[in-house]
């Protein structure tokens, strides 16, 4: 356990002194143009170098254990819109939160925290790799087309042809090029996973400063009150307590190991902030993308923490006499 929070608590405390480096002092004028222009270039260098990282025989493999699977992703891409929907509803928050919410449902499942958690709570880590591997796969295609029908549906503005373009130039096409390219870039790239967790997170971090920056100069913090910020942390939280019973409850009726039931779990709850952030700043306007975000980053430190408690929990049954676990310690 605390060797889990060493590895995730710098990245949290980072993105925090981000947004408050954003809040202080954001970036205006040419430095706006240049701090965009750079964030983009990460973004690129990021999908590439995760293209580059996903082994064919890993898609096939997983393939083999399609009911787990299809399990995650219904929960992943059906189950969370659905409950999103209902809470992007609640009164008394602002709407641009409320679509911050709705956004957050729609997005694809982590990787690394949720291969992390299902190991350490002695679950199918071949499985996870998998499941989580193909939840953002198709969440690159799959979000932007949630995107579209839900929030058309509320009167937005859904995904224009300029978005798609994005989509298709910064997120899809680097990707496959860095699959592509695999056979000659693969073993650089798994020999240096220092080099990827740095881009990763410092292509978020340029993001985050850049869309908080925007949203500062358009007056976040006048429309963003703490009571609205309390409320969207027990939204959070609401949100990932339905989300891990029904989990539970879907892998109890389909009977799955309870090495299976774990993945199911942590790939099933979990919402991938390195996807969220460079989808939001393709998917809607500058201004709007940091408000948009802060549900993103807020589900993304509760999930984290409480993921933690519960693969430890899991990790302790497992051990007493390899029960499938339950989401309540």
């Amino acid at each position: 356990m605390q060797r889990l929070f060493s590895v995730f608590e710098p990245f949290i405390l980072s993105l925090l002194a981000t947004v408050l480096l954003a809040s202080l002092l954001p970036a205006r004028g040419g430095y706006a143009t240049f701090a965009s222009y750079l964030a983009d270039a990460g973004i690129v260098l990021l999908f590439f170098l995760h293209g580059a990282k996903l082994s064919r025989e890993a898609i096939w493999g997983g393939l083999r254990n399609w009911p787990l699977h299809l399990a995650v992703l219904a929960t992943t891409f059906l189950f969370f819109p659905l409950v999103g929907l209902g809470l992007s509803h609640v009164p008394g928050i602002d709407s641009s939160l409320a679509t911050g919410i709705l956004f957050l449902t729609l997005l694809p499942s982590t990787v690394q925290s949720s291969i992390a958690f299902t190991a350490i709570a002695r679950g199918n880590v071949a499985a996870a790799i998998c499941s989580a591997s193909f939840s953002n796969l198709l969440g690159i295609v799959v979000t932007p087309a949630l995107v579209a029908l839900t929030m058309q549906a509320e009167g937005g503005a859904g995904v224009s042809l300029a978005s798609v373009e994005g989509i298709l130039l910064q997120l899809l096409a680097p990707f496959v090029a860095g699959h592509l390219l695999r056979p000659w870039i693969g073993g650089f790239v798994g020999r240096h996973k220092a080099m990827l967790t740095i881009v990763d997170r410092g292509s978020i971090l340029l993001v985050v400063y850049t869309a908080f920056g925007a949203a500062v100069v358009e007056g976040l913090w006048t429309r963003v009150s703490p009571g609205d910020l309390g409320r969207l942390a027990l939204l959070c939280l609401l949100l990932l307590g339905i989300v891990l019973t029904t989990t539970y409850i879907i892998a109890r009726l389909m009977r799955l190991s309870p090495e299976d039931a774990i993945v199911l779990q942590f790939c099933g709850s979990k919402k991938s902030l390195a996807s969220g952030v460079p989808m939001a700043g393709v998917l809607f306007p500058a201004a709007q993308v940091g408000i948009v975000l802060l549900p993103v980053m807020l589900f993304h430190q509760i999930q984290l923490i409480a993921c933690a408690m519960l693969a430890r929990h899991y990790a302790e049954r497992m051990e007493e006499g390899g029960e499938q676990p339950s989401p309540i310690p």
